[in-house]
């Protein structure tokens, strides 16, 4: 047996947003939208939003981490669904699968996102992507309230 290790993880995040579905949904979509609240200290990031379009950010702490992703199924104003690789110092540390629904609740919308994870070799845990997840999904609240 080596020292590597697999964990497994799924979480669901809820959130309700003042602003209708569509403009939540336009929040994820656009590069320099999206980049003012889940990337804004990235001048490397790239966004190509749509079916076989890929989304890389680049960060820094504790190591040097880039996180690429692939669109596999986008469906304007209700359904992402894509993959995400995240390497730290150019290792591979976890690999997800990531559904975003948003829905209309009353004159706003409610946003369920559902991430699936494997975490290899102790890289990254489950908890740290949740509780970064939740973050970006707060700053995302934020974006959207300024509107």
């Amino acid at each position: 047996m080596t020292g590597h290790s697999v964990k497994h993880s799924t979480f669901m995040l809820e959130r309700t947003y003042a602003a209708a579905p569509a403009a939540v949904f336009a929040a994820w979509s656009d590069r320099d939208t999206k980049a003012k609240w889940f990337a804004a200290e990235d001048d490397r990031y790239t966004l190509d939003f749509r079916v076989g379009g890929t989304e890389a950010v680049h960060g820094s702490v504790p190591a040097d981490l880039v996180a690429r992703s692939e669109y596999h199924d986008i469906v304007p104003g209700e359904r992402i669904v894509y993959t995400t690789a995240l390497f730290g110092d150019r290792v591979l540390s976890t690999v997800s699968l990531t559904t975003v629904q948003f829905a209309r609740d009353g004159d706003g919308t409610r946003l369920v996102l559902t991430e699936q994870g494997t975490f290899l070799d102790d890289q990254e845990q489950p908890g740290w992507r949740e509780q970064g997840t939740g973050d970006w999904l707060d700053a995302l609240g934020r974006h959207v309230a300024q509107r």
